[in-house]
């Protein structure tokens, strides 16, 4: 991508939004508002991020020449986590559809609509994100558009890793482990994110099928009667699958170089592809994850034939090898201390495998309705205490899949289901009962734990948790606030950036990607969620801002803000396509 030196202009830029106000009175960024739009029946909020004497707001045509709405503006509240200080502009009541701004006084907000299909293009580029994160084939013209590539690493032949080696594969055996998804802005891949990736991905299918064979994002697999939700999962299933040892059961942590290949495309590089050691996490959910495959595509076995079968006997397997090595933990810098060549690259290590257990347990219930994984379930949840989904804390994604097949799971008792329920509806009703307070009135960014690497994949499975408890209870509550997530990531923030790239007047434009970085094309590859702020800023670029919830750069150099990552591209594509979904259901358009 042709970049700015950002350094070079750095004070030019911090200047920039002073220079707009003294030239012509205009600063859109002080108006933080969804950068896309809005469903004519449904919650639609703006904040003002300047101070201003006026009483008033006024929604325009995008022509300034009719005013379609005058509402007053909210009293300043001060932000917890920045200095920045807001006023809402509720502008709910206006629910025609077209093309708008606001304004206050001289200051303008970006264009926005409001339309029946407000996020559908949001939620259409988030899932087709994952098309140009595939490795192992090139990227054609007719689907990928200006960002086609000819480079990728074919992975036929991987070797395994000193840590990896067995009687069967000992160091340097060579096998393929074709195909899946680079895993962030590096080219390396892991089953343990691909695991929550999948999973979530599965789980949006399982709630909202009718939906998701409707949607086209015009991938090589579309129109195949499958849908492309279905497509874009199974070819990171499929190298899943590669990454089992056929002999033991056991599922190898990841799929990588020794060390992170620098800024250029992908394939330009040829240094060798190895398996690093197989770990508990990366089993279980591995098992979780084929387990669940393994119930979605039994009703589409003419289409694959044999899948659903191979993914439940790779499920089982996984997890006796997980039964006995109950605590085989991926620690990188121990390994290294015993095995060669070193490697570096993400580690993905987790000292609690609790949370994977409840997961795994849960789906291969689930699928199989087998005793044995009931009562692992019920030891293992015993000393779980479920929260928000991660890639290091994934139980929650098991309660999500007993309580969506909850009819027809014979070992749970009525009360034990009721259980799950209300577990995930509390921690939805904590989330929701102070959005009052937060300044931008939103459900992320109540708290500072909000803001860490990857924060906004928080705001994204705050979403999901949300939908979930709509449809456990039926109150739409729970759906005003989950898009209120959904304008957070599209402008609704103390940034004033829309994180999804492609996406909104003011996206990120150069996230730490390298296909994006290294193309020669000066925008980003669309439909990609970048991480967000991050106030440990661990990446050491410059930070105009470092309060909790401003602490974002939009270089590229900044990983610790705006990489972009497989497990935070799913939750966005769950919660934008839920909406979509369920938005006639919950009234938000108009007939």
């Amino acid at each position: 991508m042709k970049k700015f030196k950002a350094y070079c202009y750095y004070c030019i830029f911090c200047l920039l939004p002073f220079l707009s106000i003294a030239q012509n009175g205009l600063n859109q960024s002080t108006i933080q508002i969804n950068q896309l739009g809005f469903y004519p029946n449904a919650p639609k909020i703006a904040v003002l991020t300047f101070p201003s004497k006026a009483n008033s707001f006024y929604v325009l045509s995008e022509n300034l020449k009719d005013t379609f709405f005058v509402g007053k503006i909210g009293e300043q509240k001060q932000s917890a986590f920045s200095n920045t200080k807001t006023s809402i502009l509720d502008f709910s009541a206006l629910n025609r559809i077209g093309h708008y701004i606001i304004k206050v006084d001289v200051i303008k907000s970006y264009p926005f609509t409001i339309n029946n299909d407000a996020i559908k293009s949001s939620a259409i580029a988030s899932l087709k994100g994952f098309y140009f994160q595939r490795s192992s084939i090139p990227l054609e013209e007719k689907y990928a558009g200006q960002w086609k590539r000819t480079g990728f690493h074919p992975d036929n032949q991987v070797q395994v890793h000193a840590s990896a080696a067995s009687k069967e594969r000992p160091e340097g055996f060579v096998f393929s482990s074709v195909g899946g998804w680079y895993d962030a802005g590096d080219y390396n891949k892991y089953i343990v994110n691909s695991g929550i990736s999948n999973g979530t991905l599965f789980s949006a299918y399982e709630d909202f099928p009718a939906y998701f064979e409707k949607l086209h994002t015009q991938i090589p697999e579309s129109n195949n009667g499958v849908s492309d939700l279905l497509n874009e999962a199974i070819y990171n299933l499929r190298w899943m699958l590669t990454m089992q040892d056929p002999n033991d059961g056991g599922v190898y942590h990841k799929c990588t170089n020794a060390v992170f290949d620098g800024m250029v495309m992908p394939g330009v590089t040829k240094e060798i592809r190895y398996v690093v050691q197989k770990s508990t996490a990366a089993s279980l959910d591995f098992a979780a994850v084929t387990a669940q495959a393994s119930r979605i595509f039994k009703s589409l076995e003419k289409h694959f034939p044999g899948l659903a079968d191979s993914c439940l006997q790779a499920s089982k397997k996984a997890w006796n090898w997980s039964l006995a090595n109950p605590n085989k933990l991926y620690e990188q810098d121990k390994m290294n201390q015993s095995f060669k060549p070193a490697i570096t690259t993400g580690a993905y290590g987790d000292n609690n495998v609790t949370d994977e257990w409840v997961w795994a347990s849960a789906e291969l219930y689930t699928t199989t309705k087998e005793q044995q994984y009931y009562t692992s379930f019920k030891k293992f949840n015993n000393n779980f205490k479920a929260s928000l989904p991660s890639w290091n804390n994934v139980g929650l994604l098991g309660y999500y899949s007993l309580l969506q097949n909850s009819q027809n799971r014979p070992a749970f008792s009525n009360q034990e289901i009721d259980q799950l329920k209300t577990t995930v509806i509390n921690i939805a009703n904590q989330y929701i009962n102070n959005v009052g307070a937060n300044a931008f009135q939103t459900v992320m960014g109540q708290s500072a734990r909000d803001f860490n690497w990857g924060s906004n994949a928080n705001a994204a499975n705050q979403g999901i948790l949300l939908v979930k408890a709509y449809l456990y209870s039926g109150d739409k509550k729970y759906i005003d606030h989950a898009l209120s997530n959904v304008d957070y990531l599209l402008g609704r923030n103390a940034t004033g950036y829309s994180f999804v790239t492609g996406i909104g007047s003011k996206p990120a434009m150069n996230p730490h990607h390298r296909q994006s970085v290294s193309d020669d094309i000066v925008d980003p590859i669309p439909g990609l969620l970048v991480g967000g702020p991050n106030p440990k800023m661990q990446d050491k670029c410059v930070y105009q801002f470092i309060e909790a919830e401003t602490a974002y750069t939009d270089q590229s150099c900044s990983y610790a803000s705006n990489e972009i990552a497989i497990n935070w591209n799913a939750p966005l594509v769950y919660l934008s396509n839920a909406l979509e979904a369920l938005k006639t259901k919950v009234g938000y358009t108009l007939k």
